[in-house]
């Protein structure tokens, strides 16, 4: 057992530094056991802060109110922060289980002081005096956002409800880490180990090797074992030739946590029915109009008639696309039956009769460090960043790579940028962004971000580096965007910098960066050989566009069943609910042009919704698309690179924040509102 002053923590937060390279995280000093202590120490000074601003004699104002409680609690955010980023990413089952004692603890401090009627009474003074300071416009945000956050978390309540909203929200504390550690069990338990090579028919070597290479590490030497990460599972339902063994594959993936040592149902059942009993305890109707009310899209009308507008075009396309692979699989195979665990398959074997290329072809052009190279590249073509490696800063595994950002004219620092690509037992499935150290103000002075981004790729092995595939270029330079949106945020308050926008604006900055990898111009900074190191050549990269909306309508339709999943699950009264297999299939009957598969469930894996940010917010992903097309389309109109339109993009949307309404943001970049139509547009979808 460590002491308290041998704690990094605390050790840090005393000396007001790290005392190491960029004052970045000391990760390899850093043990499971300093969590509990560091957070029980930070909730007892955070409580101390918040008292200083109780008892203060002083009127209350801007600075001893909003501004001291936004800093009142910077070493618990740093703890539970750095805590949370290592459960997504690289959590030993000590390090989960410490969730179960962190979260209440979390949530229990959130209600002391979201419900201390002497804190809030000195807020709404604040608020309701604003008039008498001389507030700018991110002050007058982080005023309203504090307002708000109390009124809409419990501030006017009585001392009764108060009581059963801290209940509510110490259950749902460790409900959530506990769905999303029975989703990384459940994909980490299933492995199908094949033994006879002639079942590998189809698959790339590519995918032969890095199943030769999983079945090494786990003894199983002479043999090939595939599991549910995406690199491995993926190119599996693409390319193998054996239906059985895909349906086995797509079966076990499709069946997570659902019936089986790590089920989730009672946790769904228990996360909804809590959330709803919230939100009306706080005068909303239902968890979704908690949710929305602080959304761009307002209240949940507005969401499924956005839903709905989408899903007649995609519905008609997706079914077209269907109907084509069922005649493509009755002249290929004299038989016409498609089931889910085929679509990959005779997709890819369509794709490739059609354009005359398959996904397997693109790979050796995506060498992951060139990919990496041509991100950085956008980066500073568009905003003129500078990425150098970063040697000398710890890390939290050997895989994580840190590099050192600035402007490249000037060499001022931007911030850290960390890099974690490969899958392994320890880290969730998917790929995501995370904040190592927020942009703003910490310890008196405006610090700047320290982000990552966290993807679980194709892993290198023996024979070849790490060749990802075009999906994965795609989520690479997805999560780039929002790694840009942390590293140029220019904001005095952390809680308003960076990613803290509106739900449904928050996939703008990334989704508009997917747009570039579907261009010549930006292939040839990047896209070369990984052994002649020759460009990607021209009809290549033609037949790629040519392809580009090739079942557009299906993976439009796949993620609008995921919205309104999303949407039934926090909008439709828990006692409407029996079970979670029924409620779903009801819930995206509309949606499915597929046979219902026994024994399958995507509600239970669906961290996204229960383990996530994203409940009642799925349909931002769409929501964003909206927004994402039609910015790019200014893009496109200046040129992929201009300097004009990138200036705007950063400095009204990249740098701003939380810091204005995200439309008015949206209207300052663009010179006015989004083409509603500009997604239909993009894929083909506007007349169907």
């Amino acid at each position: 057992m460590t002491t308290t002053t041998q704690n990094p923590f605390i050790k840090a937060y005393e000396a007001k530094t790290f005392h190491t390279p960029d004052e970045a995280v000391p990760f390899d000093k850093i043990k499971t056991e300093h969590y509990q202590p560091a957070l029980d120490y930070a909730i007892t000074e955070a409580k101390k802060n918040v008292q200083k601003i109780k008892e203060t004699s002083e009127a209350p104002n801007f600075k001893n109110v909003i501004e001291a409680l936004e800093t009142s609690s910077e070493l618990l955010d740093q703890v539970s922060g750095i805590y949370f980023n290592l459960f997504s990413a690289e959590a030993s089952e000590e390090h989960q289980a410490l969730a179960k004692e962190i979260s209440p603890k979390l949530a229990a401090y959130s209600s002391d002081i979201t419900l201390d009627k002497t804190l809030f009474s000195k807020i709404k003074a604040v608020f309701e005096n604003q008039q008498n300071e001389n507030l700018d416009q991110e002050q007058k945000m982080l005023l309203e956002n504090y307002f708000k956050n109390f009124s809409r978390n419990g501030a006017l309540l009585n001392d009764q409800n108060k009581t059963k909203l801290r209940q509510i929200d110490q259950e749902l504390s460790t409900l959530s880490p506990q769905f999303s550690e029975n989703v990384l069990k459940a994909t980490n338990k299933f492995e199908m180990i094949i033994k006879d090579k002639a079942e590998l028919a189809g698959l790339p070597e590519s995918a032969i090797e890095a199943a030769a290479h999983e079945a090494e590490a786990k003894e199983h030497t002479g043999k090939w074992l595939f599991n549910l990460q995406g690199p491995s599972f993926l190119p599996f339902m693409m390319y193998a030739s054996n239906r059985e063994l895909r349906k086995k594959l797509w079966t076990a993936f499709s069946s997570k946590a659902f019936g089986d040592d790590f089920d989730n149902q009672d946790n769904i059942l228990k996360i909804v029915r809590l959330k709803s009993e919230r939100a009306q305890l706080l005068g909303f109707k239902n968890h979704a109009e908690f949710v929305l009310a602080e959304r761009m899209a307002k209240n949940e009308d507005t969401v499924f008639q956005f839903l709905e507008k989408l899903l007649l075009p995609a519905k008609k396309a997706a079914d077209k696309d269907l109907s084509e692979l069922k005649q493509f699989r009755k002249e290929l195979e004299g038989q016409s039956e498609v089931m889910p665990w085929d679509i990959a398959y005779y997709s890819e074997k369509l794709k490739e009769k059609k354009y005359s290329f398959n996904e397997e072809e693109l790979r050796p052009y995506f060498k992951l460090e060139n990919v990496v190279a041509g991100v950085f590249e956008h980066a500073r073509k568009l905003y003129g960043l500078e990425f150098q490696p970063a040697t000398d800063v710890p890390l939290y595994h050997p895989d994580v790579k840190v590099f050192r950002v600035t402007e490249a004219a000037t060499q001022k620092y931007v911030g850290l940028f960390y890099t974690d690509f490969f899958p392994r037992p320890t880290k969730k499935p998917g790929a995501w962004m995370t904040n190592v150290r927020d942009q703003g103000l910490q310890q008196g002075q405006i610090k700047r971000p320290h982000v990552s981004i966290v993807c679980n790729f194709t892993k290198p092995t023996a024979q070849k580096p790490s060749l990802i595939t075009y999906d994965e270029v795609h989520t690479l330079f997805h999560e780039f965007g929002h790694a840009l949106h942390g590293l140029l945020s220019d904001c005095k308050y952390r809680t308003l910098s960076g990613a803290n926008v509106y739900w449904d604006f928050v996939e703008l900055p990334s989704q508009i960066m997917e747009n570039w990898v579907k261009e010549k111009e930006s292939l040839d900074l990047f896209a070369k050989h990984y052994e002649t190191n020759q460009p990607i050549p021209a009809e290549l990269i033609e037949k790629v566009k040519r392809a580009n909306l090739f079942q557009s309508g299906w993976f439009c339709l796949r993620q609008l069943q995921f919205g309104f999943l999303d949407m039934y699950w926090h909008s439709t009264p828990p006692d409407q609910i029996r079970n979670v297999e029924e409620f779903e299939n009801n819930a995206v009957s509309k949606t499915r042009i597929l046979p219902k598969i026994e024994g399958t469930n995507s509600s239970c894996s669906f961290s996204h919704i229960f383990a996530g940010g994203y409940s009642a917010g799925y349909y931002s992903y769409k929501w964003a698309e909206v927004l994402d097309a039609d910015a790019f389309e200014y893009f496109k109109e200046k040129g992929l690179f201009n300097q004009e339109v990138a200036s705007k993009f950063k400095n009204f949307v990249l740098s701003k924040g939380g810091t204005e309404h995200p439309m008015e943001l949206y209207k300052k970049f663009r010179g006015r509102e989004p083409d509603p139509n500009a997604l239909l547009k993009r894929d083909g979808l506007l007349n169907i």
